[in-house]
């Protein structure tokens, strides 16, 4: 079974049509856990999936390229979409252990799948009962089920309703209402753009925000929601990390980079943008938020953390003050795996 659960998924998607036995075997949930562990270990089963859209055409594909390849590898894939339609556009919300959570356009309508991009396999999820602009997904693994999760909340830091979160087992197949977390509203999307919901820990990270007594400014904590007892945390952040303004210019997140909760802040001045990124080392003490790196440069917008190389390099995607698109980048120089295009707007996910 060791040697069996480092072959690539391809490979036992081949075996698993040899015989019941190597069926039953491959589908077994142990060894699915044994291979996904020896995959995430595997600096070469490290992959980027990216989905591109532009002003121009709207289509199904996304494109493939490994993170440890010396050289730019492009694999461009068809998704085998299930529904009876053809798709309009496609929209990538999050990942987690090579699954992908995505909403496909049918014109004004939106139906949510649930991707492997490894096996080509799809599975049609129902929509959320509740839906708006400022939705917000999220998806992790419950090892207390053997389940996977998918979280939805909505809210803005503006609008004194907030629909309700709502949750959706795999196994179960619907969504339910869970309670809100009392203090606090999630970030709105004119300060702070969308971003998946961060799974560490087994758990949920959102940002949430309040205001002080001038009005002025925003101050923000960390929110977690394990998925085993769905209980509420609060996860203090610096302050020096999130006292922005309300004046648009500046956009904080929350993202997940080689196992820790990272935290990242986008300040805009004058054309010239300065972005923050810091990881903390040890889960929920507030002490141990480290400041990773910090870039300065003109004309740059919305950076997103994406992946975290064996060297501490860490995988950006950044969008153009001047420009429709978005790049991926280092956070030393241009990613030389990718193409640089600002005429294209793309979403990349890092995924085993």
């Amino acid at each position: 079974m060791n040697i069996l659960s480092r072959l690539p998924v391809q490979s036992l998607v081949q075996l698993k049509f040899v015989s019941k036995f190597w069926k039953t075997l491959i589908s077994d949930p142990y060894f699915k856990m044994k291979h996904l562990s020896h995959a995430k270990n595997d600096p070469n089963s490290q992959k980027l999936l990216v989905s591109q859209d532009s002003p121009y055409k709207h289509d199904m594909y996304t494109f493939c390229c490994s993170l440890s390849s010396a050289q730019l590898v492009e694999d461009e894939q068809k998704l085998d979409c299930p529904l009876n339609f053809k798709p309009s556009g496609c929209r990538m919300y999050c990942c987690c252990d090579g699954l992908f959570f995505l909403g496909v356009y049918d014109g004004s309508y939106e139906h949510f799948l649930l991707w492997n991009p490894s096996t080509r396999e799809s599975r049609v999820l129902p929509r959320p009962e509740y839906l708006n602009r400022c939705s917000t997904y999220g998806i992790g693994y419950d090892v207390t089920s053997d389940d996977y999760k998918i979280l939805k909340i909505d809210g803005n830091v503006l609008d004194d309703f907030i629909m309700p979160y709502e949750i959706l087992e795999l196994k179960s197949g619907s969504w339910r209402n869970i309670g809100k977390h009392p203090d606090g509203r999630i970030v709105m999307s004119s300060l702070w753009d969308q971003y998946p919901l961060a799974f560490v820990h087994s758990a949920f990270h959102w940002l949430s925000t309040y205001q002080y007594m001038t009005r002025s400014y925003y101050g923000c904590y960390v929110v977690s929601f394990t998925v085993s007892n769905e209980v509420y945390r609060e996860i203090p952040v610096l302050e020096r990390m999130c006292y922005v303004s309300n004046s648009g210019t500046d956009q904080l997140g929350i993202s997940e980079l080689g196992g820790m909760i990272c935290f990242h802040s986008t300040h805009i001045h004058q054309g010239e943008c300065t972005f923050k990124l810091w990881v903390m080392k040890d889960y929920g003490v507030k002490e141990s938020w480290t400041e990773l790196l910090t870039i300065k440069e003109t004309g740059l917008r919305l950076v997103r953390p994406k992946y975290m190389f064996a060297n501490g390099e860490v995988l950006l995607s950044c969008g153009h003050s001047q420009q429709y698109g978005t790049i991926f980048r280092t956070s030393k120089g241009p990613f030389g795996l990718w193409p640089q295009r600002y005429d294209t707007y793309q979403v990349g996910f890092a995924y085993t």
